[in-house]
């Protein structure tokens, strides 16, 4: 099961894990849509695979099990 993190781990934005906007890797490193397009070329920093649009999780799947709380941020040293 994925974990829907909250957040850019890039640029800190909030990513609702019920909302468009968030790409992951398959390692889970969750970026906005704006890092993912921008800065980071579709490329995750962290271990170099693809981006791809994170799912959504909504409704009743999203309060049985409810997205990850604490945030993730990782300076880019380059």
């Amino acid at each position: 099961m994925l974990e829907m993190r909250p957040n850019c781990e890039h640029c800190d934005a909030d990513l609702p894990p019920d909302q468009p906007g968030a790409f992951i890797c398959s390692f889970e490193c969750t970026f906005c849509d704006d890092c993912a397009d921008g800065d980071l070329d579709g490329v995750c920093p962290n271990c170099g695979g693809d981006l791809e649009p994170r799912p959504m999780r909504r409704g009743k799947a999203l309060e049985r099990f409810p997205a990850r709380k604490d945030r993730v941020l990782k300076t880019s040293t380059g």
